[in-house]
Formats: structure tokens, C-alpha cells, sequence
């Protein structure tokens, strides 16, 4: 029997790349740019930036995320604090996102837990479905791409 956690996203994928060619992909903002948004990144604690996409009304989200810095261990782990930059339309998302980088023969596991989605916010509840879908495919193909310089 499977048990989803709905305040919660999961994902694991291996990378047929070294840990520290990953680390770059999560962390030079001329390569997160090409495989998530593009954002004013700086890998230093504390630092807040703002990515944009298109919006998603059907999950109540405005496009433009609002992201600090939280932690960080160089070619191990990144934690991100995402917010939607436009509360005022009632979004209350408020999440955290935690790569973690573990090597893995000649090529790394990547995992990334994206938490804090509040099951009782339907908003929150059709973001959770949409964007669990769509860190599988950024993590396995856009990630991947990039990964391998196309």
C-alpha cells in the first residue's frame, strides 16, 4: 500500500554525473536559469531573489517566486525557502525545498524534498499534485539536459 504525504513532495533521481557538475547545475544562476527559472541566485545564506514563470491560476499562484537562501554544504545539500511573491491574492505558500546530493558510483543520487503544503488549502492541494509532476520531469529531463550540455 502506498501513502502519499500531502504536505509533501519527493523525489529521487540518478544522475550519471559527478556530484560536483550537479552542484553547479543547482547553484550558477546561468544554469538554473535553463532547467527551472531564471533568478538572481547567490549561493550564500541569508540571500533572497526572485524567480518568474508563467502564472497558474488554477493553484492560486501568481509566477513570481520569492526564494532565500537557507542552508547549505557545498556539493551535498541546498535548502531553499520558496514564497509566493503575491500573498495578497490570499496564497499562503510557504515552502521549503531541500536538494541533497549523494555520490553514487561514477554518478550522483539527487534527492529533493519539497514540504510545507497545506493539505486543507485546495490551492495548495492542486499545487502539490501539478508540481509533483513537474519536479519528476524537471529533475529526470531538464535537469538531465542540462547536466549534459544541451
Amino acid at each position: 500500500m502506498s501513502c502519499i504525504d500531502p504536505t509533501t513532495i519527493r523525489v529521487a533521481h540518478f544522475l550519471a554525473h559527478p556530484p560536483v557538475k550537479v552542484w553547479r547545475a543547482l547553484t550558477e544562476p546561468e544554469l538554473i536559469a535553463q532547467w527551472l527559472m531564471p533568478g538572481d541566485f547567490r549561493l550564500e545564506v541569508g540571500h533572497c531573489y526572485e524567480m518568474r514563470t508563467p502564472p497558474r491560476p488554477n493553484s492560486n499562484f501568481s509566477g513570481t517566486v520569492v526564494a532565500e537562501v537557507e542552508a547549505f554544504e557545498p556539493e551535498r545539500m541546498l535548502r531553499l525557502r520558496w514564497r509566493d511573491a503575491d500573498e495578497g491574492q490570499g496564497n499562503l505558500a510557504d515552502w521549503t525545498i531541500t536538494w541533497t546530493l549523494e555520490p553514487e558510483g561514477r554518478g550522483t543520487r539527487l534527492f529533493l524534498v519539497h514540504e510545507g503544503f497545506d493539505p486543507d488549502d485546495p490551492f495548495q492541494v492542486q499545487a502539490h499534485r501539478v508540481m509533483g509532476g513537474g519536479w519528476r520531469s524537471i529533475v529526470t529531463e531538464g535537469l538531465g539536459k542540462v547536466l549534459q550540455g544541451r
